[in-house]
């Protein structure tokens, strides 16, 4: 990650199945699809979106805390809701790393303005400063996050998001961001009920 002056996360689109009704769920597991290269990255987004979750007077739990990181890896699909069910949850929210990509850009140095004509020296400190101040590079990194949630009882997906974060400064920032935009836009649409 690196330091920008500023975090940008967009909400992209959002989904609700028209047929749900807000519903209080008793227990919601947050469930991070990222994959083993950013396992700090999953861990941190699930704590987070379980603070945001409970913010909202939501219960909530992280299933890389609950469960481990592998925890689903070999189990049928019944296996896996039961596993999910015995421990009190009746809604999932899953959080899927989309895309994650690294964008390089040049910044140019010196880049002087002498209005025409000008004189010798004029010309000469312009094109001076364009020659021996040299510009550099920029990276940043934009992801792109989709946010899932399940009613469990029965088992419907009943509301889909993406969002596109734009050079987060830590990983922290970018939980952060998507958990609030995400948990608004689900308040806003009135998936869940405190």
């Amino acid at each position: 990650f690196l330091a920008s002056c500023g975090t940008s996360t967009h909400l992209l689109n959002s989904w609700i199945a028209p047929e749900n009704k807000t519903q209080q769920y008793k227990k919601v597991l947050v469930i991070g699809l990222i994959g083993p290269r950013d396992r700090d990255l999953r861990e941190i987004i699930e704590n987070t979106m379980v603070q945001s979750l409970k913010a909202q007077g939501i219960n909530a739990g992280s299933a890389y805390a609950e469960y481990g990181p592998k925890a689903f890896e070999d189990l049928k699909e019944q296996e896996a809701l039961k596993k999910i069910s015995d421990k009190g949850y009746d809604g999932a929210f899953t959080i899927a790393l989309l895309d994650k990509k690294k964008e390089r850009y040049y910044s140019p140095g010196y880049v002087g303005f002498a209005p025409y004509p000008f004189g010798f020296w004029g010309y000469y400190r312009n094109m001076w400063g364009r020659m021996y101040q040299p510009g550099y590079y920029n990276v940043s990194t934009n992801y792109m996050l989709e946010g899932n949630f399940y009613d469990l009882n029965p088992d419907k997906h009943i509301y889909s998001a993406q969002t596109r974060t734009f050079d987060p400064s830590s990983a922290e920032n970018l939980s952060s961001d998507f958990s609030k935009t995400v948990v608004a836009d689900m308040m806003n649409k009135g998936l869940l009920k405190r």
